[in-house]
């Protein structure tokens, strides 16, 4: 699974690094500390999935989901904010983010998350090989 990072705090991103880099199958395509730079580089790099802070320099999570999602609907995206509010979780749910972390509640859970969709990811290509396998033996 490949992963971008984007924070304005190289603190976080350090962090984000260091829970996400257990997990072997992640590999990390890149960290961003500003929102025109994170939105340019899903463009580019078309990361599996987006963990993105709230709160950056130019343009912020939010902006990035929703021009994102004009173009990518299949790309898993966290934002992960120390605005924990309802107010931002639902604007970050009506924008489509996949997740919704508090930095200051939530911070442990993204490892699980990360795990869950690495594991669910791992599944669906271990089920398409063998969908194919079945398919060349029974032709």
């Amino acid at each position: 699974m490949r992963v971008l990072l984007a924070d304005d705090s190289s603190l976080i991103l350090e962090r984000l690094q260091e829970m996400i880099s257990i997990h072997k199958q992640v590999e990390i395509v890149g960290t961003y500390k500003n929102g025109t730079d994170t939105l340019s580089a899903l463009r580019i790099l078309k990361p599996d999935l987006a963990i993105v802070d709230i709160e950056m320099e130019g343009l912020t999570g939010l902006d990035i989901l929703n021009e994102i999602r004009k173009e990518n609907k299949t790309l898993k995206f966290i934002i992960f904010s120390f605005h924990a509010s309802d107010y931002y979780r639902q604007l970050a749910i009506q924008s489509y983010a996949d997740y919704f972390f508090s930095k200051v509640d939530d911070f442990e859970k993204l490892t699980q998350v990360v795990a869950d969709m690495v594991l669910r990811e791992t599944n669906i290509n271990a089920s398409t090989s063998t969908a194919g396998i079945k398919n060349l033996v029974t032709r």
